[in-house]
C-alpha cells in the first residue's frame, strides 16, 4: 500500500531569495532508507511543478536520518518581489508532506 511522506517523516522549510530549502526527517531511523530510495528529486519536482521551476538538489544526511531538498526558482522571485501569500515558503513543507510514495518493498 502506498503512503505519503507525513506518515514516516516531518519537514521544516526555509528560504533564501527565490530558493526554498526543505528538510525531510524520518521519525524512525528504519524509515530513512525507504525515504532515500523513494523520495527522489524527480518525485519532488512533480509535486512542486505548480510552484517551482527547479532545478532541485537533494542532499543525504544519513546520520540524521534526513534528506534536504534545495528547490530553486520556487518562491515567485523571492520575498521582496513575490505576490504569493506565503512569500517565505514556510508552508511548502506541507506540499512535501503530501508527496505520494510507492509501496514498500
Amino acid at each position: 500500500m502506498s503512503m505519503q511522506v507525513h506518515e514516516v517523516a516531518h519537514c521544516r522549510a526555509g528560504d533564501k531569495g527565490n530558493t526554498s530549502n526543505i528538510s525531510v526527517v524520518a521519525f524512525e531511523e528504519k524509515d530513512y532508507d525507504y525515504l532515500r530510495d523513494t523520495l527522489t528529486t524527480e518525485r519532488v519536482m512533480q509535486a512542486f511543478a505548480h510552484i517551482a521551476k527547479g532545478p532541485i538538489t537533494r542532499y543525504e544526511l544519513p546520520n540524521l536520518s534526513a534528506l534536504n531538498f534545495v528547490i530553486e526558482n520556487a518562491l515567485g522571485g523571492g520575498v521582496t518581489v513575490s505576490l504569493a501569500q506565503d512569500i517565505w515558503g514556510k508552508s511548502l513543507s506541507n506540499v512535501m508532506l503530501l508527496v505520494e510514495l510507492p509501496d514498500r518493498p
